[in-house]
């Protein structure tokens, strides 16, 4: 737990009404401390306008913004939540210098993670089966090799991205819409709590935000902003990953996107992006080589040693399951496919599936569906 220190002023500034966020932003620039924003002239070089005196010469306003503010740190010390300011060592330096930066941050957990590189995976809600394997894996093989990984906690590749950094042992930092204390989506509940406890979540909305429509748009901006590299996994032509993808461009970051399938609607966003200039990527050696991040990763052998702990000896499957194996294949197949592709009777194929399932190699999906683990 972390409280910024003059938190009551920052708070009051912030809850202050009639301000928006870049004059706050021009505030902090010219001052020092949040004290001697009230001086005449440091408002006059703030260059905030005619109307922001009144704004706080109105003794009403200001007293209301004291008195929430005070409520609010109240709460921040009762759930045991940080409140970062941008004088405070623990505010990113990347997110400094996009245009807007946030002027506060709220976190929950561990503040380390905001020390660490940091690598951003976002894609679809509504993800594939392909998708949210690429995410979790790409995110478990960089948080086991020392980097943290951001996303926004949404269905789909978000929360996939943030399981697989929990599940390599690492880092990984949950970007909300809305305040930290509110559960959005309701069903990753039992998700936050796992973040909260070994990674970061993470926030620009007072506590009590409700998770607004125009609020995404703008905790994306931090996701990107606050990352050295953002990887698209899985998107469609209108997608709102695309719009955090264009912010990253903007902010001068490098924009990854993993390629899909020709025919999906899903992977039309990443292609696109491909198409226009992103890193076509396939796995997380790639993103590290180009944001120059090997020498970081190499100094993690957790990685290596979960990959060499899960691998499957494939010459301890019977003869029957090597040849099925042959052709499964990253998507979903139909036992009916799988019986012409590989010459495997139809009477052996249940049996055979069953082995390779035992083995982890492959998964079940609904409707007799069969596809590649990993």
């Amino acid at each position: 737990m972390h409280i910024c220190s003059h938190a009551v002023e920052w708070l009051t500034l912030a809850f202050l009404d009639g301000l928006g966020n870049a004059a706050r932003n021009r505030l902090a620039q010219h001052c020092s401390s949040p004290v001697e924003i009230l001086v005449p002239a440091k408002l006059e070089k703030a260059i905030l306008g005619p109307k922001a005196p009144a704004v706080f010469s109105d003794q009403v306003k200001r007293r209301k913004a004291l008195e929430r503010a005070e409520r609010e740190i109240e709460a921040l010390r009762r759930n045991g939540f940080s409140l970062i300011a941008h004088c405070c060592p623990q505010y990113p330096e990347e997110l400094k210098n996009i245009e807007d930066p946030p002027f506060l941050l709220y976190g929950a957990g561990n503040l380390q993670c905001l020390s660490e590189p940091r690598v951003a995976v976002v894609g679809s809600r509504s993800a594939t089966s392909y998708g949210k394997r690429c995410s979790t894996i790409l995110a478990q093989d960089l948080a086991g090799r020392g980097i943290c990984v951001v996303s926004g906690g949404a269905y789909g590749i978000d929360a996939q991205a943030h399981k697989g950094a929990l599940a390599a042992g690492g880092s990984t930092i949950c970007v909300f819409g809305c305040g930290i204390d509110v559960t959005y989506p309701g069903n990753h509940k039992g998700l936050y709590a796992a973040i909260q406890e070994n990674g970061l979540l993470l926030s620009e909305f007072s506590l009590g935000s409700k998770p607004n429509r125009f609020h995404f748009p703008m905790r994306n901006r931090i996701i990107s902003g606050m990352s050295r590299g953002i990887v698209v996994v899985e998107a469609t032509e209108k997608s709102g990953s695309l719009i955090t993808a264009r912010l990253a461009l903007d902010q001068g970051r490098d924009v990854f996107a993993v390629p899909g399938r020709v025919d999906s609607a899903k992977s039309r966003g990443c292609h696109r992006l491909i198409q226009t200039g992103a890193y076509l990527v396939q796995n997380a050696d790639e993103i590290l080589a180009e944001l120059q991040l090997t020498e970081t990763a190499d100094k993690s052998s957790s990685a290596s040693g979960r990959a060499a702990a899960g691998t499957v000896d494939v010459e301890t499957l019977s003869p029957g399951a090597r040849n099925l194996l042959k052709s499964m294949e990253p998507y979903p197949l139909s036992i009916d496919v799988l019986g012409r592709t590989s010459g495997c009777s139809a009477g052996d194929i249940p049996g055979l599936l069953l082995e390779l399932e035992l083995a982890g190699i492959i998964r079940q999906l609904p409707g007799q569906l069969y596809e590649l683990a990993g």
